[in-house]
């Protein structure tokens, strides 16, 4: 085990260097929050699929295709579905905003009026999809190391927080790329191929296994139409994901680079439940299926390419992380205290002089120590990402798809939107329980009917929003000379 604990500290050792890295070239807002609009099409693909491959499509879609073989490719499955349908229908028009926040583009396009309570529903998002993340250390580091549930938290997500706040999306991006090239080479080049020889091939794994584990749609129809609410038009409106398209230095770019990242993103949903079918035939009786990854990995390889997969699993945890992390702490930053500072301190004289970089590294700081707190103290990572990911869609999906593509939705119905789906999802949760299908279900209903009869009954948006809108959008609005900088990638 000496090699593999040396191949995981100098994987972490690593990360901090980067950040330390990406600290001297962050020196203005857009630097730090979105890597100065400058990402070319490799490092662009490789981000967005490394923030969107976290723990739960590593270690969870191996889980899922130990319980139900091929088929539990879907949940991954179709976070790469979302990636591809908002790389090819919006993520064009997204890039041209040259915005920070979802909020700032519901600003833009409603008039001014939407973006705070939009802002803390997406808080809240972003923020619970960091505590799941962080809570994923726990798993790796006991796997690794035999540490404590608290000390591999705190080492894990102390390592995030401290490459994350150096350097911000900088920091991020180059953390990411590494990354990403880790998670290929353990996961689909190591692990894939291993896993299956050791289980015999496919045909000794059809005779080991029931029917119904080689079933495309054997995980059951209705989970595969809730994954595709949660999860695919989760990916069209997620502030963690639109900040990375806010990276790319054109159009094209996110548009093409994102679309690789989504193929990228279905090979690897495919690889995880194949590698979680042969573990159930190596490994019948595990006491759970998310076992699967780690009994897989410590028993089938051998010493050092057994601590380059345990780093692929650790790359996955710590880029979603990391990723969540920097969106929660710009919407907190950005989206709430920027408006509540700007109404306390209206007047003052020295608004003008405030460090955005500072504030920006300080709230990342903030955020980072709750969200170690809060996955210390929280035990049930599925509800809380299936909260999580309720708000989200329950109460973001309709205004801001509605914004993007009806002229006739209103900042009010945009409103009544987010307040009538949020209060419905909730309610439900508490009704009918957080793991329900329920209260995404009718609280997305519920959202749409709000959007479009408070829309229609209130008055068309100010003609000179909508102008200023399409001008945006067509990207003929002038970008800041601090954001025309040399493109990277």
């Amino acid at each position: 085990m000496a090699v593999d604990y040396a191949v995981i500290i100098a994987y972490l050792a690593g990360m901090l260097a980067m950040g330390w890295w990406g600290m001297r070239r962050a020196r203005s807002k857009s630097e730090f929050l979105v890597a100065g609009r400058r990402l070319g099409p490799s490092m662009y693909s490789g981000t967005m699929a490394a923030i969107v491959l976290g723990g739960a499509s590593t270690i969870g879609g191996v889980g899922l295709g130990y319980r139900y073989g091929l088929s539990g490719a879907w949940m991954v499955f179709t976070i790469g579905l979302g990636l591809l349908a908002l790389s090819v229908f919006f993520s064009a028009r997204i890039a041209r905003l040259k915005v920070y926040t979802v909020s700032e583009m519901l600003d833009l396009r409603y008039g001014g009026s939407a973006g705070v309570i939009s802002g803390v529903v997406m808080w809240a998002y972003t923020l619970m999809l960091a505590v799941t993340s962080t809570i994923a250390y726990a798993t790796i580091f006991d796997v690794l190391f035999g540490l404590d549930r608290t000390l591999a938290i705190v080492l894990g997500g102390a390592v995030v927080v401290a490459y994350s706040t150096l350097g911000g999306m900088w920091s991020i991006t180059l953390t990411d790329m590494v990354q990403f090239v880790v998670k290929t080479l353990g996961v689909l080049v190591l692990l894939l191929p291993i896993a299956v020889v050791k289980a015999g091939g496919f045909a000794e794994m059809k005779a080991q296994l029931p029917t119904e584990y080689f079933a495309p749609l054997g995980i059951g129809g209705q989970t595969i139409f809730t994954y595709v609410l949660i999860y695919t038009f989760g990916m069209l409106i997620g502030q963690d994901i639109w900040q990375r398209v806010f990276t790319a230095r054109s159009d094209r770019v996110a548009k093409l680079g994102g679309t690789v990242a989504g193929v990228y993103c279905l090979v690897y949903a495919i690889a995880g439940a194949v590698i979680g079918t042969a573990a159930k035939v190596l490994y019948p009786d595990l006491a759970a299926a998310d076992d699967a990854f780690a009994t897989i990995v410590k028993d089938a390889l051998p010493v050092g390419v057994r601590g380059l997969v345990l780093a692929a699993a650790l790359s996955a945890v710590m880029s979603t992380s990391s990723g969540a992390l920097i969106a929660c702490a710009t919407v907190a930053n950005n989206d709430i205290w920027s408006r509540l500072r700007g109404v306390v301190g209206r007047g003052r004289d020295d608004e003008g002089a405030h460090d955005e970089v500072a504030g920006n590294r300080a709230f990342i700081l903030i955020m980072g120590v709750a969200v170690i707190g809060i996955a210390i103290a929280l035990n049930n990572v599925v509800e809380a990402l299936t909260v999580a990911y309720n708000l989200l869609v329950g109460g973001l999906l309709v205004p801001i798809l509605g914004g993007l593509l009806w002229r006739r939705g209103t900042a009010p119905g945009a409103l009544s939107s987010v307040v009538v789906g949020g209060v419905a999802v909730v309610g439900l949760m508490a009704w009918k329980g957080i793991l329900a299908n329920e209260p995404v279900y009718y609280g997305l209903l519920a959202s749409l009917v709000a959007y479009v009869a408070v829309s229609l009954a209130t008055k068309p948006t100010d003609a000179a929003v909508l102008a200023a809108w399409r001008e945006r959008l067509a990207g003929r609005t002038p970008v800041p000379a601090a954001e025309g900088t040399v493109p990277v990638g």
